[in-house]
């Protein structure tokens, strides 16, 4: 009787359900005759998607840019808010004069503006980016404009995000050509017979010479592409043609056909060679530390302690020495704890990408989470931070507090900095605003520093870990270790599994970060993340066996810089891509090219190194705890 009458109280129920999209990803439906808002982006530099194409420069450029000679809407273009990431990752977003209504004016030839006395100098301006390729961003309805292409390996169409400034190929004497008409093809679906939602966005822009007359010209067959002097001033006519295309896609997944994995196999064959690396490197520590040092305890505990004579040998004989305090480790514990912090960030985030919460439709989610993650996690950072440094046998604890919450942070401000000062001299819109910079001091100073100083009070509290190996008052002398046991040739042996774990995913994140192609594989990435982590706790843990093995009892500092190891290998890989997909000739490109870089390098050495020296510390702390010390 109770499950029948609590199932009708459920069926009672059902009708007073409602269903929710989550924040910034609600459907905007029209009806017919509605204004769509057209909304224009920066100017972007996009590989051409042609072999052997190179990314030709970093700078992005506002669409507004007076150099452009864009048409604008009446009474100036209007800025649109924007979310911390978005801005940081470049998005500058303005209203258009652009008129379109829902199904309305279907394939008619509109003219949108003419633009009168474009200088010389403004058309060697726009010559030079259509040379290195720039792409035109718009956005409807948070969709992103595409051109329709075809994956010439699977043989599927896809949206490539952006669209080309003009044509560089087939240009004729040395001059190429602008777009000046766009043809736009809306699709759109029907989810009930009087509304309509937007579900495809499709431009495919030319180039239409000719005389530049206020009288719409969409002839696209019958003219000449439209060539700018770079010695006289010349008029531009811009022309639009909106179509409308009903689709059966439905508004839940019309972002399906922009986010195209490119040979879904490379992704696959990279994660499962991982995985075969992790499980031999797994079975391998396994058989050293289950085997070797099983048999050395057995070997150590077994000897009668009423023997006058007593004889050590192996890793045993740095017992007295191996939690001796390693020098400088306010610095060591310094790192360890802004590695801490970044770990948990980078975890976190994760799990809200696998979650669907960082959609693409929510611009710059991802980095406005990481930002806040980052901020919120100081309190993480300061408890490993203050425990490490008492574990290590520090005892300025407030020194250790106020640099924990400082030093990391003040770096990458300079750094960032710098190059904002590089981006503003290029005149690209990429350069972070000062009211964002603000802010981001705000959250540094307002949460992640006074966080951090809390965290760094429990930590300190909490006291280090007891050791249950007491160290000698002088120091043992350390006999010649084996050359691939030196800090450097270590540090390069043991980050090369984890690179290689790693580099296939590295490789579309960098063509995320500066070509400016969307990466939502989060699956793959969370996986390659999980695969990195346990690889370099393991080579950690196997070369400071090693080191132990060979009386080497300064394992602090190596542990941390093997387990980092994969950052070198990471810049290596970052100058490779540069040779092979960059051709950056502008002082500002470069520089910008090698500040990220060393950044993306640094955080990686930062939170893999942390890796490493805490299942480093772990694991001498099981080796010493499991022998009989007498």
């Amino acid at each position: 009787m109770f499950r029948a009458a609590l199932t009708a109280h459920i069926f009672l129920l059902l009708p007073c359900i409602q269903a929710f999209y989550l924040p910034g990803a609600a459907p905007h439906s029209y009806a017919q005759g509605d204004k769509v808002d057209l909304f224009v982006n920066a100017l972007t530099p996009m590989m051409t998607g042609t072999t052997g194409s190179k990314l030709k420069s970093l700078i992005n450029y506002d669409y507004y840019n007076r150099k452009f000679r864009f048409c604008e809407p009446d009474g100036g273009p209007k800025t649109q808010p924007e979310s911390l990431g978005s801005i940081l990752f470049g998005d500058r977003i303005f209203n258009s004069p652009y008129d379109i209504k829902m199904l309305q004016e279907n394939g008619t030839c509109r003219t949108l503006c003419q633009v009168d006395e474009v200088t010389g100098e403004e058309a060697k301006f726009i010559n030079d980016r259509i040379r290195e390729d720039y792409a035109i961003n718009w956005l409807v309805d948070g969709l992103p404009a595409a051109e329709m292409k075809l994956d010439v390996r699977t043989k599927e169409l896809f949206f490539d995000m952006g669209f080309n400034l003009g044509n560089n190929e087939g240009k004729m004497q040395n001059v190429p050509a602008l777009n000046n008409h766009y043809e736009i093809v809306l699709r759109y679906h029907r989810p009930t017979p009087e509304t309509f939602r937007i579900v495809g966005v499709l431009v495919w822009p030319a180039s239409i010479g000719g005389p530049q007359t206020s009288t719409p010209n969409c002839d696209i067959e019958g003219s000449q592409p439209l060539l700018l002097s770079e010695d006289s001033p010349q008029s531009i006519r811009y022309t639009y043609r909106v179509m409308w295309n009903e689709s059966d896609t439905p508004w839940a997944t019309r972002w399906d056909n922009y986010l195209h994995i490119f040979d879904p196999r490379i992704h696959w064959f990279s994660l499962i060679n991982s995985i075969v690396i992790v499980v031999f490197l797994c079975v391998m520590v396994s058989m050293i530390l289950f085997r070797s040092v099983s048999k050395d305890i057995h070997r150590y505990n077994a000897i009668d302690i009423s023997e006058d004579v007593q004889e050590d040998w192996g890793w045993k004989l740095v017992h007295g020495e191996v939690f001796r305090s390693p020098k400088n480790p306010l610095l060591l514990s310094v790192m360890v704890g802004n590695g801490a912090q970044l770990c948990a960030m980078v975890a976190v985030t994760l799990v809200f990408a696998l979650l669907g919460f960082l959609s693409p439709s929510n611009r710059g989610s991802l980095a406005t989470v990481m930002m806040v993650f980052w901020s919120f996690f100081g309190s993480v950072g300061g408890y490993i931070s203050g425990r490490a440094y008492a574990s290590l046998g520090g005892n300025n604890r407030r020194k250790n507090a106020f640099i924990t919450a400082t030093a990391l942070p003040s770096f990458i401000f300079a750094i960032v900095f710098l190059l904002n000062f590089f981006l503003l001299t290029a005149g690209s819109s990429g350069a972070v605003p000062f009211g964002t910079m603000v802010l981001i001091i705000l959250l540094w100073f307002g949460i992640s520093a006074p966080l951090s100083t809390v965290g760094s009070c429990f930590g300190s509290r909490k006291g280090a870990l007891e050791n249950h190996v007491r160290v000698n008052p002088i120091p043992r002398q350390i006999p010649p270790g084996p050359k691939y046991l030196k800090p450097w040739a270590s540090a390069l042996l043991s980050g090369i599994l984890p690179f290689g774990a790693a580099f296939v995913e590295l490789y579309f994140m960098l063509s995320s970060l500066f070509a400016s192609k969307a990466y939502y594989a989060f699956g793959f990435l969370a996986l390659t993340a999980g695969v990195v982590a346990l690889t370099t706790a393991t080579v950690s843990i196997l070369f400071t066996y090693f080191l132990l093995c060979s009386e080497e009892y300064r394992w602090h500092w190596r542990s941390f810089v093997i387990g980092g190891g994969s950052s070198f290998w990471i810049l290596a890989y970052g100058i490779f891509y540069w040779a092979s997909r960059l051709r950056l000739d502008s002082l500002s490109s470069a520089v910008l090219y090698m500040g990220y870089l060393v950044l993306i390098a640094l955080l990686n050495f930062l939170i893999t190194g942390t890796i490493g020296f805490l299942a480093s510390y772990w694991a001498v702390r099981k080796l010493y705890t499991a022998i009989r010390i007498d």
